[in-house]
């Protein structure tokens, strides 16, 4: 196992996103559910498990779906912290393919989209 997990921009997320053949991702919201409320990434390929489930539940916290060591993972928070930490932790623990959005949520909406909300 590793405990190095590679960041992705969000410049890089919002090609991969748009791009035909960027394959299946997912991008993995550790947000808690008031933050959705104020700033949210609408796609569906995003799913919410707040970071405070992942430390209570671990890997049960977790869709069947998002179980996959293969599974391509993009981990999102609001500035990227809370990403960095879950992605490390997922590395630790058997995925293989996990990157944290740098800057978060923030990031992308000062960036890319200021639609999706700031807090």
């Amino acid at each position: 196992m590793t405990d190095e997990f590679r960041e992705i921009s969000v410049s890089e997320l919002r090609e991969k996103m748009l791009a035909n053949d960027g394959g299946k991702f997912t991008i993995l919201d550790v947000r808690e559910l008031w933050e959705l409320n104020l700033a949210s990434l609408v796609d569906k390929r995003v799913v919410n498990v707040p970071m405070s489930r992942i430390s209570e539940l671990y890997h049960e916290a977790f869709p069947e779906e998002l179980r996959s060591p293969q599974e391509e993972i993009v981990v999102m928070c609001h500035h990227g912290i809370r990403s960095a930490s879950v992605a490390m932790w997922m590395m630790q623990n058997g995925w293989m393919n996990v990157s944290s959005l740098a800057g978060g949520i923030a990031a992308y909406a000062q960036e890319i989209d200021p639609e999706v909300g700031e807090y």
